[in-house]
């Protein structure tokens, strides 16, 4: 009895005690058919799985690039649209100025070639936020501008 008491005291204290795993989320989470569109610099990189993350730091004055509808994108195994989505392209409605952007899983990150990104570093996004801009300013990315390509990671490269 004494020794039962003791297994579960410690299974108690060691689930009390653990650390808390982050939850993970999937596509659904994310209203994808609103397309933002985000750029700046690089902060708090972090290149790491589940997926590579960092902080976007907006300009004050975000625009639409003129030429982003008519960007070319790369073919991924996904059926992705990605010439509509770029034509669907909009700002965010909330003003935050900086962003927390989900990348890829590094696996991922890597069959696209991506270099590793670090703070301070330009780049732009595509992507989808929660529905109505609710919650955090989060972004999980469909598409990511950097050093003049062009880098599709909902899937690997077609």
């Amino acid at each position: 009895m004494l020794r039962r008491h003791f297994l579960l005291s410690t299974a108690a204290i060691g689930a009390v005690s653990a650390p808390v795993a982050q939850a993970h989320h999937g596509w659904s989470s994310f209203d994808q058919a609103r397309p933002i569109y985000l750029e700046g610099r690089a902060a708090n990189v972090a290149w790491r799985n589940p997926h590579a993350e960092l902080t976007l730091e907006l300009p004050a004055k975000l625009a639409l690039p003129a030429d982003l509808a008519t960007r070319p994108v790369p073919a991924q195994a996904a059926a992705v649209d990605g010439a509509g989505l770029l034509k669907a392209a909009q700002l965010p409605a909330r003003k935050d100025p900086r962003w927390a952007i989900e990348l890829a899983p590094l696996t991922r990150m890597n069959a696209w070639g991506v270099p590793e990104i670090k703070n301070g570093d330009s780049l732009a996004v595509l992507g989808f936020t929660f529905t109505g801009e609710k919650g955090d300013a989060v972004l999980r990315v469909e598409y990511l501008f950097l050093g003049g390509k062009t880098y599709g990671l909902r899937s690997s490269p077609a």
